[in-house]
């Protein structure tokens, strides 16, 4: 007989910086035992499909998992239109987006089918604010950066009142085991701002593993999108389950059945 397969997905409200009320994507697999939970931070392009069929992925292979809508504020029609809003207000302020995803960590701990631990994955801009909640914010038990760019500080992009400071300059603070997943053929960050950073990390003692892809550009787990590289992305998602699973657990994969099994490779 077939395992039980269940996943629920829908739209929550959680309060958020200053007690804004946002609203957010939960995705969650039904039945089994507590499991891990993960802030998904959505991409620049914004709190779009693409992000929450992502979250959709990781409530499939085990994990609830929350993507908060940090865009909401701009009201525009479309979360393009709102990411062009917030390009050109000079980005996303990073006390107002550190404020929602804690939120977000402090919601999924709510939940009582989830264990107590929580990570956090971002992608492109996300994976920047995933670099500076690993390292700011309360509760972060295991991150994974998707090839975020401004990490570290370039002189074509001096700091704004939104963002003062790059995340580098909070990497001592940084309170738990970090995945970066990056394709060589990136220019934002390119291999030599990842060198940069994995620098500051292991200067740190910090526990981190990256994996770097030739053939990959930025955004390469986006099907929907011509940088989408399917042997890095097959790749990247194993790397990323593999890591939640050992240090969330809880991961059931495939609905509530069992720890997910995907590949893993050896530490950068």
């Amino acid at each position: 007989m077939a395992k039980y397969e269940g996943m629920l997905a829908e739209t929550v409200l959680i309060n958020g910086h200053n007690g804004d009320q946002i609203d957010a994507y939960l995705a969650r697999p039904l039945g089994g035992n507590p499991v891990g939970a993960v802030v998904l931070i959505h991409h620049m392009p914004g709190w779009d499909e693409a992000s929450k069929e992502m979250a959709r992925k990781l409530a499939y292979n085990g994990f609830a998992t929350i993507s908060p809508n940090l865009h909401f504020r701009q009201g525009q029609a479309t979360p393009q239109d709102n990411s062009a809003s917030i390009r050109d207000a000079g980005g996303m302020p990073d006390d107002r987006t550190m404020a929602d995803v804690q939120a977000a960590i402090d919601y999924l701990r709510t939940l009582p089918y989830t264990n107590g631990k929580v990570g956090i994955i971002g992608f492109c801009s996300g994976g920047r604010q995933v670099v500076l909640g690993a390292c700011t914010l309360e509760g972060v038990d295991a991150a994974v950066n998707c090839w975020g760019g401004g990490v570290t500080p370039r002189d074509s992009e001096p700091p704004t009142p939104a963002m003062p400071k790059s995340p580098i300059d909070f990497i001592s603070y940084l309170s738990c085991p970090l995945l970066g997943l990056f394709g060589n053929d990136d220019a934002r960050p390119s291999p030599e701002e990842v060198n940069v950073l994995e620098a500051a990390l292991k200067a740190n003692n910090k526990t981190y593993e990256f994996h770097r892809y030739d053939n990959a550009g930025h955004g390469f787990f986006a099907v929907d999108r011509p940088s989408y590289a399917q042997e890095a992305a097959v790749a990247g998602w194993g790397e990323a389950l593999a890591w939640f699973n050992k240090y969330l657990g809880g991961g059931a994969g495939a609905n509530g059945q069992g720890a997910a099994q995907v590949p893993t490779t050896a530490r950068a």
